[in-house]
């Protein structure tokens, strides 16, 4: 798979061109190149390891809203089987960027809920360029104390740049669906986890976050406010948007050193999307983990720990000075 690089990939993609005009006129002009097309190898993975290391925040932003990055489905597919979709919050109707469905993983039976970007014009209408209205929090919601009646743990996949904004999601409420969901899930007598796949944007991410463990994929971000925003308000222009990413601290190593994230899911190199199976697999065996750790759990103390855990976000301590 190639897919189309970002700005700063670039200089990688000129050296890859430029291996493949060696190999090429090698191959018609019958000449040993091999040192040649060697060295330019070694050069590509410098560059590779050099690029990727030291990765700036803005910069995972652009990975993580990469058009060819796995989303939603994509992760359901590679990671679940069984999955039967289940639609309409039994209110307003259903959502199409809320997909929520009943699936097996490991041999086990689960809730999967998320946000479904699209690939093209036509699906991202339909899915709302992944911005769900406010029946898509209610459905989930629905869904959610299904599985808590049966038991089943629920597995959030989180990819949004936020929740709907438009007036038609003001008129049914968004503001109150989000926050009602942020409160009932706080009372969910099951397991919860959430993986932030690419965007988490604000409360459209937080709508179906609270969870008992909380993860996201290295190139993923996490933000009260996407970094154009935040550039808007503080610096009156979009173009500030890398430094509003910087100090935003959104990156998954920044979060998980801020006790916000509990792990971080390594990607292959470059991002999810030049290996998606091997970023499934991934997803995947991190999922089991967890579900692991949690089964045995009692619901008393899951809803102890996961109060705790998203109380104790934002607390400072003081120290009195010494003299």
């Amino acid at each position: 798979m190639n897919p189309t690089p970002l700005e700063f990939e670039k200089p990688i993609l000129d050296l890859q061109a430029q291996l493949e005009d060696l190999l090429k006129k090698s191959a018609d002009q019958s000449v040993d190149m091999s040192a040649e097309a060697d060295a330019i190898r070694g050069k590509i993975a410098e560059l590779k390891e050099t690029t990727y290391r030291n990765l700036t925040a803005w910069q995972r932003v652009q990975i993580a809203r990469h058009p060819a990055r796995p989303y939603m489905l994509d992760y359901v597919g590679k990671c679940f089987s069984e999955f039967l979709e289940v639609h309409g919050d039994r209110h307003t109707g259903d959502d199409h960027a809320m997909p929520a469905g009943f699936a097996t993983i490991g041999g086990r039976k689960v809730l999967v809920i998320g946000h479904q970007k699209g690939r093209d014009t036509k699906e991202n209408l339909k899915r709302n360029f992944g911005c769900a209205h406010p029946e898509g929090y209610r459905k989930a919601l629905r869904l959610m104390r299904l599985a808590e009646k049966f038991q089943l743990p629920i597995i959030s996949l989180i990819d949004t740049p936020g929740a709907y904004p438009g007036v038609q999601a003001e008129e049914r409420n968004i503001a109150e669906a989000i926050a009602f969901n942020l409160r009932e899930m706080m009372t969910l007598k099951t397991p919860i986890i959430a993986i932030v796949i690419g965007e988490g944007g604000s409360g459209g991410a937080l709508g179906i976050g609270v969870a008992d463990r909380v993860l996201m994929l290295e190139n993923a971000y996490y933000s009260v406010i996407s970094p154009e925003g935040c550039a808007a308000i503080l610096w009156k222009h979009r173009q500030h948007a890398p430094e509003a990413a910087e100090a935003l601290k959104l990156t998954a190593t920044d979060l998980a050193r801020l006790g916000i994230v509990d792990e971080v899911i390594p990607e292959p190199v470059g991002g999810a999307h030049y290996q998606p199976d091997a970023a499934a697999a991934s997803v995947k065996d991190a999922i089991l983990r967890h579900l692991a750790a949690l089964q045995s759990a009692k619901s008393s103390n899951l809803l102890r720990d996961r109060y705790q855990k998203f109380r104790q976000f934002g607390v400072v301590e003081e120290t009195a000075a010494t003299a």
